[in-house]
């Protein structure tokens, strides 16, 4: 067995014979550090986070092995603890228990049997507690979510509806037929960012939930597509739009996360443009090359403070108040990338635009 794939072992006594015994016995099979005072052991556990099972003598000149586990329980809570004791004593067993959460005790002289068993019950032990704490991790991560989720919906869909209520409130007060049409396309704002929003949860839905379908990926295709809808928005608007797509061999991956990859990116670079800046810009490039797709969209638009450049992906995160957004956008594209082991870099600069870079690996 490798040495890193080895179950690492801390041993604390006083007797040098008892320390020399226990390393020859398991120096093949585990990783074993040992230590004679309480200090030498906090500094094996400082250099060696990930050591499993510790084993320490109850009789300690400065400590017993009862304190010296209550004290690490704050600063190494997950190793498992065992007590070895030359003693009978059940009020030394019961303190082991109760202060320093020992997993069990194994009586002076030990049998090799003993501490071989001892160690793989405790490193079954240790297995299935970091099990149950990465669940629980992420449980709690799901609650925050579900909360995080339950207000943005509320929040995102009572706005527009309430937005669309007000508008006929309005219409009914008033027989002038210009201001009415005024305010239908008030309405019809509201009416697209529903429609937004709920796209936006389909495809977190969808990502959430679905799985790849991978086919051969023809990026002219699936940005002629996408390209058609902001080519209009770019002409209304006044924007540049520039595309460049650099294909000449097969690329299989997932169609429906591409896609939105593409969409999400060049949503957020159209929605956060200056709007009195009178050179507005948003360029699409996509190379392949050797198995990997570099998807680039660049914009010279509001740009993103640094402070927030790493918390863009966060679910419901919103960098800036200059255009409304549901928080979707961003958190899909990085789930999808993440299914499909892509990586994203963010490269801007606040009022001089954002710059994202995408790689995809050929799956």
């Amino acid at each position: 067995m490798a040495e890193s794939e080895k179950i690492k072992v801390l041993y604390l006594d006083d007797e040098a014979n008892n320390l020399i015994g226990f390393k020859a016995l398991l120096r093949f099979d585990y990783n074993v550090f040992c230590a004679k005072k309480a200090n030498e052991a906090f500094e094996i556990l400082e250099k060696h986070p990930d050591i499993r099972v510790i084993f320490c003598d109850q009789r300690m000149p400065e400590k017993t092995g009862v304190e010296f586990f209550e004290e690490i329980r704050s600063t190494n809570p997950h190793p498992i603890r065992i007590l070895i004791t030359a003693f009978s004593d059940i009020e030394a067993v019961i303190g082991a228990i109760n202060k320093g959460h020992v997993f069990r005790y194994v009586k002076k002289p030990w049998l090799d049997v003993d501490i071989i068993t001892a160690i793989e019950e405790a490193n079954k032990f240790y297995l299935a507690h970091s099990m149950l704490s990465q669940k629980n991790e992420e449980l709690e991560r799901a609650y925050s979510e579900l909360d995080k989720f339950a207000y943005s919906v509320s929040h995102d869909i009572r706005g527009p509806l309430v937005g669309i209520s007000g508008g006929i409130n309005l219409a009914l007060a008033t027989n002038d037929i210009n201001e009415v049409k005024e305010i239908l396309k008030m309405m019809n704002k509201s009416v697209e960012k529903l429609d937004s929003f709920i796209l936006s949860m389909h495809d977190y839905y969808s990502l959430e939930r679905g799985e790849l379908k991978i086919t051969n990926i023809n990026f002219q295709e699936i940005v002629q597509e996408i390209a058609d809808v902001y080519n209009i928005y770019a002409k209304s608007a006044n924007i540049k739009f520039t595309i460049d797509i650099e294909q000449n061999e097969s690329f299989w991956n997932d169609e429906v996360s591409i896609k939105l990859i593409i969409n999400n990116l060049l949503s957020n670079a159209f929605k956060y443009q200056i709007a009195n800046n009178e050179n507005k810009i948003v360029n699409l490039n996509i190379k392949v090359y050797k198995g990997e797709a570099t998807i680039i969209v660049e914009d010279n638009g509001y740009g993103i403070e640094e402070k927030y450049q790493k918390e863009i992906f966060n679910l419901f995160f919103r960098a800036h108040h200059h255009a409304t957004g549901s928080g979707f956008g961003l958190f899909n594209l990085k789930s999808a990338l993440t299914k499909l082991n892509g990586k994203i870099t963010v490269d801007s600069e606040v009022n001089k635009g954002a710059k994202f870079t995408i790689i995809i690996p050929h799956k």
